[in-house]
């Protein structure tokens, strides 16, 4: 001892060293986590589990009833009672006061259970972070506290591993809350090491590929993929109060129709026929409405062999609807009372941010006609075949001599107007010529009653007044359909769809809303790969 030191600073000294230990198991407990081989560490994970098994503990867990939620624990907060400060004994005399007051304690016993975010040893303490899928919350593992066999068996954990946690919901005396415990239970080993705790899942294939590591380890993407739910719950609810019915119809049709996409070709062998996966909901919905269901819908996934993008899934979640005696004009209404309730079931206001920009949400939703829209996007007259096909030529747009005109009037459209719409818009009156499915107005046959819902120049929502004379619809089928490749959707006429409008289908809308692409807009997310669980990606090669 060095000639006249203090006990205070003897005190100190032996905290320091302390301190020193236990960075120097701590740091060795990161490098464990986070250093060498994939071998190595599995090697680690696996010795743990050996001593797991050798205290009798079943590493792979069993029923674990009466646990809460993290998220209902921490709302309890308000139960937390706290004392007076209680003062630290005096010290000896002539030296300073260096230990803070007590702050006496108490609060509910609480039963959760998560997985290890973060760990660190603090001789007889080790301090965990645990989430589940409503939050996380710190856990404080006293030795003393839990007893010997309950200590051992906290040596033993590894971030990733799934643990319960019976203690009391307090707070530390820095003032967070933790939940102290009194007993363990284990419920399942990561043998995987977790991806770094600074730098995570960052490349975005991985993220996609790895969905159950995303969940867990990127900061807002199980709160999206569970808004994605309360949206489908509240469309659901929706409709149902708007006496729709939900129906579900075939995955696997004899003929693609309903869309213009190119769909995915199977074989059937017991009936040795060729089947496609469905690209559309709206055939087999409709002939519904002839059976006599007057409102249903259907949320469902489609199929459509094509290419991949940001706004783009070849397997994707469509939501179609179809309510007799309505219109084009019918779906307007119930389209802006869906997405303004899906907007309230996340909790958000009508003034949403996505893609960088605010967009108002505020009902009624702006209404303008293609042909207006046309007009001012582009200078052109719509109606001047020749200024249109100059202007499509001036777009470098190819093939101009073969196709019809308001082909080419809507591929100007698409290039030159749809991106500059900032929305949320319905652009109505589409040319009766590209609408196959569409009633034509009264006052004017080359229009049909059709609209698309956009939203920073994506469609989001395509609604139609229904065809349903079944000699009209037979003759555009056959337009539609001739000088058509093969492969090509709707190569072959849906002639038992037309036999269905012979016997009568009422007066109609009909919408379709991308569902995928709500979820997007409403989570302020730009790749539809962010919002689907599992996104098609080429097959993983494996050693």
């Amino acid at each position: 001892m060095l000639a006249g030191e203090s006990a205070f600073l003897r005190s100190r000294r032996g905290e320091n060293n302390r301190t020193r230990i236990h960075k120097e198991e701590n740091e060795k407990m990161a490098k464990e986590e986070s250093g060498g081989t994939g071998v190595v560490l599995e090697a680690s994970r696996r010795e743990k589990m050996r001593k797991i098994i050798e205290m009798g503990i079943d590493p792979w867990g069993s029923r674990f009833d009466g646990q809460m939620s993290i998220g209902s624990v921490r709302a309890r907060e308000s139960e937390i009672v706290v004392g007076e400060p209680i003062a630290p004994p005096p010290p000896p005399e002539g030296q300073p006061q260096w230990r803070k007051p007590e702050i006496p304690m108490s609060g509910p016993t609480v039963r959760v259970a998560g997985r290890i975010m973060l760990q660190r040893r603090q001789g007889k303490l080790i301090f965990l972070t645990i989430r589940d899928w409503t939050g996380q919350i710190q856990i404080l593992i006293g030795k003393n506290q839990v007893g010997e066999k309950n200590w051992e068996l906290a040596l033993c954990f590894d971030l990733g591993d799934l643990v319960g946690i019976d203690g009391e919901f307090k707070k530390t005396q820095k003032g967070e809350l933790t939940i102290f415990a009194s007993g363990l239970t284990f419920l399942s080993k990561s043998i995987e090491t977790p991806p770094d705790k600074h730098s995570g899942l960052s490349d975005p294939e991985l993220r996609s590929r790895l969905r159950y590591m995303d969940l867990v380890h990127t900061d807002g993407v199980m709160e999206r993929m569970l808004n994605r739910t309360k949206i489908l719950a509240s469309i659901r609810k929706t409709l149902g109060g708007e006496g729709f019915v939900e129906v579900e119809g075939p995955t696997l049709h004899s003929v693609a129709g309903g869309a213009a996409a190119r769909p995915f070709l199977t074989h059937h062998n017991a009936l040795d026929i060729p089947l496609y996966m469905r690209i559309a909901l709206e055939l087999h919905l409709k002939r519904l409405l002839v059976g006599g269901m007057e409102r249903v819908y259907e949320i469902g996934r489609v199929y459509r062999n094509e290419g991949i993008d940001q706004t783009h899934n070849p397997e994707f979640t469509m939501m179609e609807l179809y309510q007799a005696y309505g219109d084009y004009r019918s779906m307007m209404d119930i389209t802006e009372k869906i997405i303004t309730d899906a907007i309230q079931a996340i909790g958000k206001g009508y003034k949403i941010e996505w893609a960088g920009k605010e967009f108002d949400f505020t009902p009624p939703f702006a209404r303008r006609t293609y042909f207006e829209l046309f007009r001012e996007k582009t200078g052109v007259d719509p109606t001047d075949r020749d200024a249109v096909k100059a202007y499509a030529a001036s777009l470098g747009l190819e093939d101009l001599d073969k196709k019809d005109p308001d082909v080419i009037l809507n591929e100007v459209f698409e290039e030159k107007v749809e991106d500059a719409l900032e929305g949320p818009v319905f652009v109505t009156d589409y040319p009766a010529s590209i609408c196959p499915l569409t009633k034509r107005k009264r006052s004017d046959p080359a229009i049909a009653e059709r609209f698309e819902l956009f939203i920073n120049g994506m469609e989001l929502a395509n609604a139609y007044t229904e065809l349903n004379d079944p000699d009209l619809q037979e003759e555009l089928f056959r337009k539609q359909l001739a000088g058509q490749k093969e492969e090509d959707s709707m190569a072959k006429m849906d002639h038992d769809f037309i036999r269905a409008l012979r016997h009568g289908m009422p007066p109609a809308g009909g919408l379709g809303i991308g569902i995928d692409r709500l979820v997007m807009i409403l989570t302020n997310t730009t790749s539809i790969r962010e919002v689907i669980l599992f996104p098609l990606l080429r097959p993983e090669k494996f050693a």
